[in-house]
């Protein structure tokens, strides 16, 4: 895989070439659209996604570039989002029919996933600007490039294993401070900001995947898997908050009872295996953890 650093190279360029590759990635996608226009679109969100947990995990030695560029590409996967967003909310009630504990509760959310469906359809009919918006997106993925091109770090080993360090403990500490959250709260925005942690942990794992790459890969997987999980648990809140905006999305009242019912049970599971995975991927102190990081990159790079 190209999203990964290289020890034996110098610090700045190879900086560059995973961010760039990215970017190549996304304008690419968007272009030719292999598989469509909308899986296009999910492929070109998930490397500005990468693209943004690189950026922070260097945040510490170039915060203005970080700012503005993180800035930058969110606003970029933002005017992307509205089709996209609309199809996983259907991944997601057809994830919940799977778990469906009696013929009537199938039923009923087969329902739902038609209408959600339905409104999917209606998103993506309703944009008729969509080919504009990706337009927009190519050129501000180009102007991105650009600005990645001016970014320069000292390259030394030892400042470079400091610098991955400290973003790494960084991100850590964020990870244990919304893990405590959960783990006082059943509230959606402490579950989602775990998410969000766990999605530049596992994307910094991928990183630093030459330093140790069995290791590496083993946590890379672990949070990945917890990134799934609490994928569908903020999933399952946006569909709940969408039923209560237009309860007509879940039909008759006999089938908005059965989806409350089985969004309600789905929760619970889905939080308290959240909160396993979560005590197992980050069951190392943010100091300890960085400090074993700046070792193996001083050591691969030897």
């Amino acid at each position: 895989m190209s999203y990964t650093f290289r020890p034996e190279r110098a610090f700045t360029g190879d900086f560059k070439r995973v961010g760039a590759e990215q970017f190549e990635q996304a304008t690419g996608m968007l272009r030719l659209r292999p598989d469509g226009m909308h899986e296009a679109i999910h492929q070109a969100r998930k490397s500005f996604k990468r693209v943004r947990a690189l950026y922070r995990l260097v945040a510490s030695d170039a915060p203005l570039f970080q700012s503005q560029e993180n800035a930058r590409i969110r606003d970029m996967a933002r005017n992307l989002s509205a089709v996209r967003d609309a199809a996983a909310l259907v991944e997601n009630a057809r994830y919940l029919r799977e778990g469906a504990r009696s013929q009537e509760e199938e039923r009923a959310l087969d329902h739902v996933c038609l209408r959600l469906v339905e409104r999917r359809d209606r998103i993506a009919d309703s944009q008729t600007d969509i080919e504009d918006r990706i337009a927009a997106t190519i050129v501000n993925c180009e102007r991105a490039m650009a600005a990645l091109g001016h970014v320069a770090f000292d390259d030394s080993r030892r400042k470079t294993a400091d610098r991955l360090a400290k973003g790494w403990r960084r991100t850590l500490k964020r990870a244990a401070r919304a893990l405590e959250a959960c783990q006082e709260s059943t509230e959606a925005a402490s579950f989602h900001e775990l998410r969000k942690r766990a999605q530049d942990y596992r994307m910094h794992l991928a990183l630093m995947r030459q330093a140790w790459p069995s290791a590496m890969e083993a946590k890379r997987l672990d949070a990945k898997a917890l990134v799934e999980v609490l994928g569908h648990l903020n999933d399952l809140d946006v569909m709940t908050s969408l039923v209560n905006e237009d309860p007509a999305l879940a039909g008759n009242s006999q089938d908005q009872a059965y989806l409350i019912s089985a969004v309600i049970a789905r929760q619970e599971s889905l939080r308290a295996e959240a909160l396993d995975h979560a005590r197992n991927v980050f069951l190392d102190t943010p100091d300890d953890e960085s400090r074993t990081i700046r070792l193996l990159w001083l050591e691969a790079g030897r």
